[in-house]
């Protein structure tokens, strides 16, 4: 294993020396939560699959494909459907708006009056899904190392809260640049075709397994419905996802370069699928469908090759991690710190009142969510439900809101606000009542926020004229930008 060690050794020391660099390039806030807004289409779509890729879409996506063959693709194959929807629908007048958070859009549309709920409700979400991320490194570092669980944790999160604290967005943008090169290599051109030849073939596959593995609606239409309701919805309104498309350096960037990150999902997802297909062929009797993706890895690779595929998995799981972090503290701070400590309103200047350097609170902002999010990893223990939690709350309170400030006009502060309290609280309820797990409350939370936000719209007063207005001017990219910065050429590699 020592050729192994020193690939993980040497990768895991690579990404410190990319967070020292971009602590060189992160001068101001724009450089820090958004690299600047102009990366071009090359590191965009690299950084972009490389966020939503994580650690659930390559282990869990294997596992999925070990439990139900070619349709365990569907959870991941959402994901990049929900990616291409953004990119081609939405990224464009997304990045117009040059703000930082998802509640900065939402005070712009309706008034000023929607940030601070929407806020705790996006906070909650991304520091769940940072902290489901981080407990993945424990997987990793067990197969490794034969680590204890806490160290894993502690070690894996250690490593990207400081290279997210140095450079900020740009010490994350070039780290997911090299992770996404490890990924495409180890998962796609390595692990894939090696883990079919050991398998004996498609033909093999077909041979010792169930049909029903090849069945591309084998996993149920039911939960590809709910797959879609979260994941693919999901895509379209996190924090985390949006603040990659304020990178982008055009309109062009965010709309194409998002389109072919989707592409590449969909991609990835029929590979983990196949090869998590390939490893019930192989160990039909495993104890768990997660231990697929390291089982084979660790049985079936050669030396070296399994320490780069075992990188490839790291770095799904920090690309994934890193931007919840970072997304966490930016929500934390402009979100609701600033607004409790009576800053300027977010989004429309580079430091608050009082002339405080916003990269350094930034900083620290990283560092102590940062530190709360390792705790709350070595506290918990059933991850999926604490994710299904978040994506339940993120979807049902925020998708009706955000969505119907940029479709509908008629869309008021009170019909939003409205819709995410009713929704957020009927998942909840739901959840109570029917199990975290169960389908019904996103179902129903959904059908509630919606309702509440046409009914409560129609019957209070129209936004704004004037608010409509600067809306619309911002939405063309004609509005007045957060602050006044010295345009730089698109980072294209």
């Amino acid at each position: 294993m020592a050729v192994d060690y020193a690939v993980i050794v040497v990768y895991l020391a690579g990404m410190l020396a990319m967070g020292w660099w971009g602590m060189r390039r992160a001068k101001s806030k724009s450089d820090f939560l958004v690299a600047g807004r102009r990366l071009g289409p090359t590191m965009y779509s690299g950084t972009m699959a490389a966020i939503v890729l994580g650690g659930a879409s390559t282990i869990g996506g294997v596992g999925l494909g070990y439990q139900y063959g070619l349709s365990g693709a569907w959870m991941v194959f959402t994901i990049g459907l929900g990616l291409l929807a953004l990119s081609l629908f939405f990224s464009a007048r997304i990045a117009r708006l040059k703000v930082y958070t998802v509640s900065e859009m939402l005070d712009l549309r309706y008034g000023g009056r929607a940030g601070v709920i929407s806020g705790l409700v996006m906070w909650a979400y991304t520091l769940m899904l940072a902290v489901t991320s981080t407990i993945a490194y424990a997987t990793i570092f067990d197969v490794l190392f034969d680590m204890n669980r806490t160290v894993a944790i502690i070690l894996g999160g250690s490593i990207v809260v400081a290279y997210s604290t140095l450079g900020g967005m740009w010490s994350i943008t070039l780290t997911d640049m090299v992770q996404f090169v490890v990924k495409t290599i180890g998962v796609l051109l390595l692990l894939l075709p090696i883990a079919v030849v050991k398998a004996g073939g498609f033909s093999e596959m077909k041979a010792q397994l169930p049909t029903e593995y090849f069945d591309p609606l084998g996993i149920g239409g039911e939960t590809i419905f709910t797959y879609v309701l979260i994941y693919t919805f999901g895509m379209l309104i996190g924090q985390d996802i949006w603040q990659r498309v304020f990178t982008a350096g055009s309109d062009r960037t965010a709309k194409w370069g998002g389109t072919v990150a989707g592409t590449y999902c969909l991609v990835y997802a029929l590979a983990g699928a196949v090869i998590g297909t390939a490893a019930k062929v192989l160990y039909p009797k495993l104890a768990s469908p997660d231990d697929a993706f390291a089982t084979i890895v660790k049985d079936e690779l050669p030396i070296g090759v399994r320490g780069l595929v075992l990188a490839a998995a790291l770095a799904a799981v920090m690309s994934t991690s890193s931007g919840a972090l970072i997304a966490c503290a930016t929500v934390a701070n402009n979100d609701i710190w600033s607004r409790l400590r009576g800053a300027v309103r977010p989004g429309t200047a580079e430091s608050g009142a009082d002339g405080h350097d916003e990269v350094r609170g930034n900083r620290i902002f990283i560092l102590v969510m940062g530190i709360a999010v390792i705790c709350t990893a070595i506290a918990l223990n059933n991850v999926v439900e604490a994710l299904t939690v978040a994506y339940n709350l993120l979807v049902g309170g925020l998708l009706v809101p955000i969505l119907g400030g940029l479709l509908w006009k008629r869309g008021t502060a009170q019909g939003a606000l409205a819709a995410v309290a009713v929704g957020g609280l009927a998942v909840v309820g739901l959840m109570a009542t029917y199990g975290i797990l169960a389908n019904e409350p996103i179902y129903y939370g959904l059908l509630a926020s919606l309702a509440v936000y046409v009914i409560v719209s129609l019957a209070t007063p129209a936004t704004d004229a004037a608010v409509l207005a600067a809306w619309r001017e911002r939405l063309a990219g004609r509005g007045s930008e957060p602050a006044a910065e010295p345009k730089e050429e698109s980072v294209t590699r």
